[in-house]
Order: structure tokens, then sequence, then C-alpha cells
């Protein structure tokens, strides 16, 4: 008996009819999480308040103005009637100079700046986010697809074991085996099934809906590695562009600034003022005009010069540093990731190709062995223990086949997503390797059987 296995167009059977909609891409995956995945829209609206601390410090070098209007009524014991005051009147200021003004207004682009990379990382990490989930999603198909045909087969291994019982020509111990092998099957099984929600639910968690029929790999496809940088050269464009490092940088220069702005405490400030006003008295309810009246106006500068804060102004310098030096660790810290992430991804496509080829020559020999010990078992030279040992060997080979397949596309993103490059285009690109028509894959499943 052959044991013919296509666990990849099973794989698609099991995403089409689980949502008995059309089917799902990858592209369609990634634009429902555009629109709906929390930490993305966390990520813009922290790039938001960072830009409005911009137009705040920026106001403080620019006119203030305010206006004033006050009316008093005032009793005096044992007096009849009341006294009446009314006032009003109209002021700007304006600061001529002020050095922690301008520190903190470049302080303040710098972070927006540094938002604005924030935002670029997280929208990266977005495209790698969706893919993740996505092919998590395929390849907990796959291994609950593969888990089932385990089962089916080693319950026909169990059911001709106690066949061959009856008539004499097995031992009871094959039946045993047979038994616990099917077992642990069915318990594979199941915790595949489990595994595939959960997938599920983590690619729900980024899109803000459930995706059923997603679309799969072709049988056939092939992945292949065209870049031949080196991982040297891609630390050298990841320490340009990747975001979460330009965003580390800005830190720091922010931090920089900070310490200017703590140290202008020791500095005098220059402001000019101009005000305009008019008031006006009664006194017990005199039903003519005021009794006082008056207003005028005024200009003037005003120089302040601080002498003493009680060791406020060192102690902010002092506290600015500390911040400098967190944020330069932190660059370190974030330079040296960046290197170990890239070069890691590079390492890792650069293996990928080899790995999915010697995975599929392993899913050949170990097809290859399956059928020799099934052959060896009728003729009496292989026990059934050789045949449920061959057996699953296969299927963890198709299993191993189908991740190093989905990790191998995953990787070209991250290496992207490290280096800083990383664009839509390159998911599109993904996507178009995923299968059009899941109906063609099905019906070829359907007539391996």
């Amino acid at each position: 008996m052959r044991l013919s296995l296509r666990p990849i167009a099973f794989a698609i059977l099991l995403a089409g009819t689980a949502g008995g909609a059309s089917a799902a891409d990858l592209m369609q995956a990634y634009e429902l999480a555009r629109q709906s995945d929390p930490v993305l829209a966390a990520a813009e609206s922290e790039r938001l308040i960072t830009g409005e601390g911009v137009v705040q410090n920026r106001a403080r070098l620019l006119p203030q103005i305010s206006g004033s209007a006050n009316l008093t009524d005032s009793r005096i014991r044992g007096v009849d009637g009341y006294d009446r005051d009314r006032s009003y009147g109209l002021s700007l200021s304006q600061s001529l100079y002020d050095h922690g003004n301008y520190t903190a207004l470049r302080a303040s682009k710098l972070r927006d700046e540094q938002a604005a990379f924030g935002l670029k990382a997280e929208s990266d990490n977005l495209l790698v986010r969706v893919a993740d989930a996505y092919f998590n999603v395929l390849t907990a198909i796959e291994t609950l697809a593969s888990s089932r045909a385990e089962e089916r087969s080693v319950k026909r291994q169990l059911d001709q074991a106690e066949k061959r019982l009856e008539v004499g020509l097995a031992p009871i111990t094959d039946v045993h085996e047979a038994r616990a092998r099917y077992d642990s099957a069915r318990a594979n099984a199941i915790a595949a099934t489990t595994a595939l929600e959960d997938a599920r639910e983590a690619l729900a968690e980024i899109t803000g809906e459930r995706l059923d029929g997603l679309r799969g790999l072709s049988p056939d496809f092939k992945p292949e590695n065209t870049d031949s940088r080196s991982a040297d050269e891609w630390v050298a464009i990841a320490n340009e562009s990747n975001p979460t490092l330009r965003a580390a940088e800005l830190a720091l220069a922010a931090a920089e600034r900070d310490i200017g702005t703590a140290r202008a405490g020791h500095l005098p400030s220059l402001s000019a003022s101009a005000s305009i006003g008019d008031n006006a008295g009664w006194q017990n309810e005199y039903p003519g005009g005021p009794n006082t009246s008056g207003g005028g106006s005024s200009v003037g500068i005003s120089l302040s010069v601080p002498l003493y804060a009680g060791g406020a102004v060192q102690s902010g310098v002092r506290q600015a540093v500390y911040g400098r030096d967190i944020a330069a660790d932190r660059l370190e810290q974030q330079r040296r990731a960046v290197e170990r992430l890239t070069r890691n991804a590079q390492r890792s496509l650069s293996a990928g190709e080899a790995e999915v080829e010697a995975r599929r020559l392993s899913v050949v020999s170990a097809q290859a062995a399956y059928e020799a010990s099934e052959a060896g078992l009728e003729v009496g030279t292989r026990t059934i223990v050789d045949v449920l040992i061959s057996q699953q060997a296969l299927f963890q080979a198709q299993r191993e086949y189908a991740r190093a397949r989905h990790a191998f596309l995953v990787n070209t993103l991250r290496l992207k997503q490290a280096a800083g490059t990383i664009s839509l285009e390159d998911l599109q690109a993904v996507n178009a390797v995923l299968v059009a028509d899941a109906e063609a894959a099905l019906a070829d499943f359907e007539g391996a059987q």
C-alpha cells in the first residue's frame, strides 16, 4: 500500500473549508492590520503627541497677550450703600532672550523627529508581524493536516495488525505497538488543532478580525535567495538606515539639548512688556459719573538674573546629564542589537535556501524508506514497528519541510527590516508566491487519495 500525502494541498483544504468565504491573502491581512492594529495606532498617536511639544515650546518664543476685566462691589459695616470699582486692561509680553527656551525647542524638534522614526520602525514591524502571524497559521494548518493524515494512516496499520493477529500472522506485541502509536497520533492531532486555533487568534489580534481560507504556497514552490551581500554589508546598511537605531541617535541628541536647558537656569533672561488699562470708582452708589477714574499705558524691558535657587538648578543639570548617559547607553545597546539581528537574519536567509532543499530531499528519502519498510512487512523482512517508525519519520519530514519554506519567506522580510530597507513592495513580492486558486490545489489533493 503506497502512502500518498500532499500536506500543502490538504492545508489549503483546511484553510478553505474553515470559513466558506473567498480565500484571503497576505496583503488583505496587512490592509486589515494597517487599519486596526492597536500597536501601530498607539505609535501614530505618540507621534502626534510629540509633534505638539514642538508647538508648545515654540509658543514660548512668541508674544503672549492677555486681557483682564474686574468689577467689584464692596460694603462697609454700618454704612448704607456700597462702593463699586471697575477696571480693564490689555497686556503684552515678549521674551527677547531666554536660552532655555531655544534649547527646549531644539530638543522638542529632535524628539519629534525621533517619534517619526519610531513610527517608521513600528510600521516596518507591522509588515513582519503580519507575515509572521500569517505563515504561523499556514504552518499550523499543515501541521494539523499532517497530524490528521498520520492518525488515519496509523489507524490503518492498527487495523491490519489486529487482522494479522486474528489469523496468527502477527504477535500481540504488534497490536500493542500500533495502538500506542495510534493513541500518540490522536493526541498530536488534538494538540495541533489547538495550536491552529491559537495561531488564528494571534493573527486576528493584529488584523482585528478572524481570517479563514488563507492562501498558501504551491507544492512546487522553491525559494531562491538572489542577494549576494555579506553580513558586514547588511550591517553597514542597517547602521545607516535602521529606524530604531536612528530614533535612539535622536534621543541622545535631544538629551544633550536637555542639559543646555537645565544649565540655562544659571543664565539671565530678557523680556519686554506693554500694557494699557482703564479704571473707575463709585462711592455710596453715586448716581452720576464715577467719583474717580484713571487709566494709562506702560512699556518696559525686564532683565532677570538668577542668583540662587536652593541648589535646584545644579540638581537639574546633574539630572539631565544622567538622562544623557542613559540615552547614550541605550543607543549603544540598540546598535549592538541591530547588528546581532541583522547578522542572524542574514545567516538564516543564506542557509534557508539550502535548508529548504535539504528538507525536500528528506521527504523524498522518508517516502522511499516508508515504502520499502511497508513492502518488507508484506514479505516478512520488516516488522510493523519498522513501518510505524518510518511512517512517523515521513510525516515529521513533511512538517519540517513546510516550516522551512514559510520561515524562509519571513526571514527575507526580517533581514530587510533589520537593515531598515523593508517596504510594502517586499510584502507584495512574498504575497505573489501564494497560490491563487485553492480549489485547484484541493482537487489535486483529492485526486492523490
